[in-house]
């Protein structure tokens, strides 16, 4: 590889508050903040919003949409359009 071109590959904590669920990787994102991880060592961490530990399909906590509903509203709106 070319040295000089290549984003730093470094490790990571990736942390979702929302679940308070955090995971140890290596990434090339970058950030100022940091955390003591389970090892003892010091790494930055990354807050998302969403992972697999509070993403509805995963969780199985998915919601029911009334699409029967959506389809009656859109056809009374558009009623007038049609022949």
């Amino acid at each position: 590889m070319k040295s000089g071109i290549h984003p730093d590959y470094h490790t990571v904590v990736y942390r979702d508050r929302n679940a308070d669920y955090a995971f140890l990787t290596r990434s090339t994102a970058a950030s100022t903040r940091t955390i003591e991880w389970t090892d003892g060592n010091t790494y930055p961490v990354i807050d998302v919003q969403i992972s697999d530990a509070s993403h509805p399909f995963w969780t199985g906590r998915s919601r029911v949409l009334d699409t029967a509903g959506r389809i009656e509203k859109f056809r009374a709106k558009y009623a007038k359009f049609t022949k």
